[in-house]
């Protein structure tokens, strides 16, 4: 490992000893000031998210005050790492939630601010401090949030932006200074890091790809149900983890429902990112563009029925595109990460639910129907992290999230995620 970056890990465990020593009141007072600065600047912030990986300047936006929303939630929230005194016959029982130390994230460029805080902010309010390795194409992100951290009044080293190679990357998690890992990427970039960590002895959290399903009953409101499933499959130009990707729709509506997504789907056009109407924007590199035109072409090749065309406009726009899916086509086992859908045609419930768990992947499913009764059974039986009844899944601050299966494992946002990089100690005996 480079010296710089030795550097960098050596003032970070400088910067924890005195960071750990702070209170939650403290630490939740600089949130504050952190939610307050990320509003005052959302259009400056967006504009670096816009130009590094292609997001309409208008979601760049929403992702900045949804972040704004995510600091402020944590700068009020409960203290559940205060020690916990439990009855037993001894003169002393408690619980101490202690602090990791120094946590390596790793994140990505679809939502570069929103996840880089997700993972971060409850990280060191929980007493960790933070080095960020953002993705390649959002290096000025990674540099934009450790100064703004910075101004906010956070200490010197607390959170840290580093650039790194993937060899130096499996370096620092074996170095004893980091004591922690959370990765969110792709699955095979999940595996890659959990085998590093295996190795090292290191906790890691991951929050990897997902195929998620979007059921569509045959009771749903039709129309809702359509405009939300063209929402669900195009923001952020597809570009989304718990995007909706494989439509299940019960036969007796499918016509109806089909029709009438086309329709909405069809309404998003590739757009000039900087423009405030585009709703549709670009891929954020060839390179992802070209492989979501092979997995198409791949699925067209072994029984797919087109849809809508998926058509390619420049360098890493497209027209979106639907496909009608068939069993056993070996695109099923794969994430598609871009303004390609699937749709599949259930006969009943149950064929609905088999469907939406024959997948690898197990993040956050959606299903549309008025019956509860149904709505829940649904909720109960699906095999993903998060289940959204009637609207399009959106993580929420307030609600643990993570995925199942080949979608990760451990727990971001909410109170639960405070606990996630700490020691729980036990202390029991006489005095």
């Amino acid at each position: 490992m480079e010296n710089n970056l030795q550097n960098i890990l050596n003032n970070s465990q400088k910067a924890f000893m005195k960071w750990k020593k702070t209170s939650v009141q403290e630490r939740q007072k600089l949130l504050t000031v952190l939610s307050e600065k990320l509003l005052e600047n959302k259009e400056k912030f967006a504009q670096i998210i816009t130009c590094e990986m292609n997001k309409p300047v208008s979601q760049a936006i929403s992702e900045i005050k949804k972040s704004a929303g995510m600091c402020a939630y944590y700068a009020e929230a409960k203290d559940v790492l205060k020690t916990e005194k439990v009855e037993t016959e001894h003169a002393v029982s408690e619980i101490h939630y202690e602090p990791m130390g120094v946590i390596l994230g790793i994140m990505p460029w679809n939502y570069p601010f929103w996840q880089a805080l997700r993972f971060a902010v409850p990280a060191m309010l929980s007493g960790n401090v933070v080095v960020l390795k953002h993705a390649s194409i959002c290096e000025e992100t990674g540099d934009t949030l450790q100064h703004l951290f910075e101004e906010s009044g956070f200490p010197v080293g607390t959170f840290t932006h580093v650039k790194a190679s993937h060899s130096e990357i499996e370096e620092m998690i074996a170095s004893p200074i980091i004591k922690a890992v959370s990765l969110t990427g792709s699955e095979a970039a999940g595996r890659k890091v959990a085998a590093v960590a295996g190795q090292n002895l290191k906790k890691c959290v991951l929050e990897l790809g997902g195929s998620d399903a979007f059921i569509v009953l045959e009771d749903a409101d039709i129309k809702k149900a359509t405009e939300d499933a063209a929402a669900a499959r195009l923001q952020n130009c597809g570009q989304t983890c718990v995007a909706g990707k494989r439509f299940i729709i019960h036969h007796k509506i499918y016509d109806e429902f089909l029709s009438k997504f086309i329709e909405e789907y069809q309404k998003y056009i590739p757009g000039n990112p900087t423009d405030p109407e585009t709703v549709l924007g670009s891929m954020a590199r060839e390179d992802l563009a070209s492989e979501l035109e092979n997995q198409y072409q791949k699925a067209i090749n072994n029984g797919a029925k087109i849809l809508l065309p998926l058509k390619r406009v420049g360098e890493m726009a497209f027209e979106p595109g639907l496909m009608e899916m068939n069993a056993r086509n070996p695109v099923l086992d794969e994430e598609l990460f871009g303004p390609l859908g699937m749709v599949f045609k259930a006969e009943n419930d149950d064929e609905a639910l088999r469907i939406a768990n024959s997948t690898m992947f197990g993040l956050a499913n959606a299903v549309y129907t008025k019956d509860r009764d149904k709505a829940m059974f649904f909720a109960t039986h699906l095999e993903s992290g998060s289940v959204a009844i009637n609207q399009n899944f959106r993580s929420d601050w307030r609600m643990p999230f993570g995925g199942r299966k080949n979608s990760g494992y451990g727990v971001e946002l909410s109170l639960y995620a405070l606990r996630e990089f700490t020691v729980m100690k036990s202390i029991i005996g006489e005095v």
